[in-house]
């Protein structure tokens, strides 16, 4: 036999609905919670985060609500709530880092055995060298082999024959060759 939990249907409104119970505190989320959010926000970094702290930090306020004296100190409660309740989600924090002797390196990927700064560094290069070609060769290149279109609908998005597009490649790839800081890759 199962014992009903309420035994009028006024105790389940009640219990189930906060602003039955305390509508002050309904008032005070209402007017508050933007600012009290921007806290929250302030304290995590994610904020998918930020508005679950500011959750548990206004159920932990309604949970003492009767015991609050002074209803004019109810945001340094709840900023008092969300620090405490931040505390200890970082306390309670899996960590995933452990002490090695040896730096685990990736793998280089096959034909690419160069240093990930000398990439990095052919890479920046690059992208000054093609910055300073002239607006239409450039904006060739860049559809052509960073976007991957072909001379065909390259020629498409520029509005230009497909004649064009190959010879002002051609012209920009050629300066490209020729590009002082490129030449010592090379």
């Amino acid at each position: 036999m199962t014992t009903p939990v309420c035994t009028r249907a006024s105790d389940a409104a009640t219990r189930s609905h906060p602003s039955a119970t305390y509508p002050s505190f309904t008032s005070y989320v209402r007017a508050r919670q933007p600012v009290l959010l921007r806290t929250a926000r302030s304290l995590t970094a994610n904020p998918s985060d930020a508005e679950d702290l500011l959750q548990t930090a206004l159920t932990k306020t309604y949970v003492a609500w009767e015991r609050i004296e002074d209803h004019r100190a109810l945001d340094g409660y709840v900023r008092r709530a969300l620090l405490n309740t931040r505390t200890s989600q970082w306390r309670k924090r899996k960590v995933d880092e452990f002490a090695c002797d040896e730096l685990p390196e990736p793998e280089p990927l096959p034909g690419q055995d160069a240093d990930p700064a000398e990439q990095q560094a052919l890479h920046d290069a690059m992208w000054r060298a093609i910055m300073r070609l002239p607006a239409r060769q450039r904006a060739m290149v860049v559809l052509r082999y960073y976007e991957d279109l072909s001379e065909m609908q390259t020629a498409e998005v520029l509005g230009v024959s497909v004649g064009t597009v190959k010879s002002a490649v051609s012209r920009a790839l050629g300066k490209l060759r020729e590009d002082p800081e490129l030449v010592l890759v090379r």
